[in-house]
């Protein structure tokens, strides 16, 4: 998610894109370690950064 989009959000609604972005992570990181291929390569990379934009949001 784009940082603007972010910044809109209510305090509630960051906290739970936050948990639900570090959730989806650590599923795609399990897949990997397994071996399985993920559906989108580019995935991880989008989630972490959206987890980024969360936590400097939330200082």
């Amino acid at each position: 998610m784009k940082f603007d989009k972010l910044k809109e959000l209510s305090p509630a609604d960051r906290e739970k894109k936050l948990l639900e972005a570090k959730r989806d992570l650590l599923k795609l990181n399990g897949q990997a370690a397994t071996g399985t291929a993920p559906k989108s390569p580019g995935q991880v990379k989008q989630l972490k950064k959206t987890i980024a934009r969360l936590l400097s949001l939330k200082e």
